[in-house]
């Protein structure tokens, strides 16, 4: 079956597909987008820390690649967020494998820097169905795992500072990830007096392997251009160090926000390059 996300297109067998580890841990997270970038760090990152995690994408081969490295500390499921059949066949066989403390809201990818006046409608369509739809999707589905989890559960959103600073160009995937944002921030009313902590991570410029790279449809130059003269843009590693730090402390403290951004930059639009 073949399945698009954000401008990537995967093959996979079947809807969902799972690989258990032999050990069960109330530590237990799930990882969305865990195939690359700040997903695929997040997973390692968190095995590292004494989770056990369960690694979703839809690129089996990226999550056989993580299995196996990591052995029992890593689960994986198969798993188009934007199908609905998909994502629920994937809950059903993550809940049998044990109870969930965590949710890592990784999924997600940008297409496209048209001005509004010529953007291209099904890339708004497509950005808003992973970022925003995909997120809901499968955080609802989590929620009452999470909150019967030992000591509460926690949702982390990773969205963006695209969703607070907007800037040319970016229209499509600022109102992707501002909505996700306010995902967050509704959830966490909602939910004030339940055991659930609800953290939004809005990092800035991440260099990453992929994102930069499918937004401009492959156009290495230009995903290269991004980049250039930035001294030490952020990796995915960098983000998450951050999310396990929030995640291990005591399930009392909620960080509600937390904004990642490299030295060199200020905002959106306020960025520092050499040369």
């Amino acid at each position: 079956m073949v399945g698009t996300q954000a401008g990537i297109t995967a093959e996979y067998e079947g809807k969902s597909e799972i690989r258990l580890g032999n050990t069960i841990t109330s530590k237990r997270a799930v990882v969305t987008g865990a195939s690359s970038g700040i997903g695929r760090a997040t997973v390692l990152q968190l095995a590292s820390a004494g989770w056990k995690v369960v690694a979703l994408a839809r690129r089996r081969d990226k999550l056989v690649e993580l299995s196996d490295q990591l052995g029992d500390a890593c689960e994986y499921v198969v798993c188009d967020l934007t199908d609905e059949a998909s994502t629920q066949e994937a809950v059903n066989r993550i809940l049998r494998g044990g109870p969930v403390k965590a949710l890592v809201n990784c999924a997600g990818g940008a297409i496209g820097q048209d001005p509004i006046e010529e953007c291209n409608i099904d890339d708004w369509r497509n950005m808003y169905e992973v970022n925003v739809l995909g997120t809901l999707r499968i955080t609802k589905k989590l929620l009452p795992a999470l909150k019967q989890a030992p000591g509460g559960g926690t949702v982390v959103v990773v969205s963006s500072v695209a969703g607070i600073e907007p800037y040319e160009g970016g229209a499509g995937y600022c109102a992707a990830k501002s909505a996700e944002r306010v995902l967050a921030q509704v959830l966490r009313f909602e939910q004030v007096g339940q055991p659930l902590r609800v953290i939004d991570v809005s990092p800035g410029m991440v260099r990453t392997e992929e994102f930069s790279l499918n937004r401009f449809h492959g156009d290495r130059a230009k995903a290269d251009a991004v980049y250039e003269g930035v001294p030490d843009p952020l990796t995915g590693d960098d983000i998450a160090e951050c999310i396990e730090w929030a995640l291990d402390l005591p399930d009392s403290v909620d960080v509600d926000s937390l904004v990642v951004r490299p030295r060199a930059q200020a905002s959106a639009h306020r960025v520092y390059r050499e040369g």
